[in-house]
């Protein structure tokens, strides 16, 4: 088996004396896919947060490629998510002012290694091919977040963490960016978890988790 690109371990979020989740604990491997659903309020988008080293969480671990990111300070943890991570947005998040193709290569600028031939082959796989001269403003919900998946898989991450990504879209949209989003997220080979109020999207994944008060459990097929 190869070894875990991220790993969880008894991890647990408070906020004041309010627990939002506990013994949260979880492996990925490099190019596995899981799927994480529970009902609304459970925590879910935080747990994401915390696996993105974005918030910050009360106990246990967080390691990834060996990195335990509790360990690392907020300039470490900038630097550890240019580098090592993607993620796809619900709200898309892209910069109106840009754009396409400088929303989508934003990532390598940032890392200081632009590459406007990787950002066309993105917008290829990603069925906007053409497109890099037109503005946010002037795309639809689908394609912009194709884009997201783009910009969030150009500098070849690691891991890629996904929050409701389907959750603006139509049923027809959605199905077409889960193919782009697993497509993509198969041929880099990045540990892909997806956080989704969506059936249609968890049923996709390799392993599907229900996050509870108390932790993560395999969800109940039907």
């Amino acid at each position: 088996m190869s070894t875990p690109a991220l790993v969880v371990h008894e991890l647990g979020k408070r906020y004041g004396g309010t627990p939002v989740f506990s013994q949260v604990s979880l492996s990925v491997a490099p190019g596995e896919f899981v799927a994480i659903v529970g009902e609304s309020g459970v925590g879910k988008s935080s747990l994401l947060n915390c696996l993105a080293a974005l918030d910050d969480w009360s106990e246990g671990h967080i390691t990834h490629q060996g990195v335990d990111l509790g360990t690392l300070d907020e300039t470490r943890r900038a630097h550890w998510r240019r580098e090592h991570l993607g993620f796809v947005f619900q709200a898309f998040h892209v910069l109106p002012h840009l754009d396409v193709a400088q929303n989508v290569g934003l990532p390598l600028l940032l890392l200081g290694r632009p590459d406007p031939a990787r950002v066309r082959q993105m917008l290829d796989a990603v069925g906007l091919g053409g497109l890099g001269a037109r503005l946010p403003a002037e795309l639809s919900g689908g394609q912009l977040q194709r884009v997201a998946i783009a910009r969030a898989l150009v500098h070849r991450p690691g891991l890629l963490l996904a929050d409701e990504p389907t959750g603006n879209l139509d049923p027809g949209t959605a199905t077409q960016v889960m193919d782009v989003l697993q497509q993509q997220a198969t041929e880099s080979g990045a540990a892909l978890v997806l956080v989704t109020h969506s059936r249609a999207a968890a049923a996709r994944a390799q392993r599907v988790l229900h996050l509870t008060a108390s932790g993560l459990q395999p969800a109940l097929t039907t």
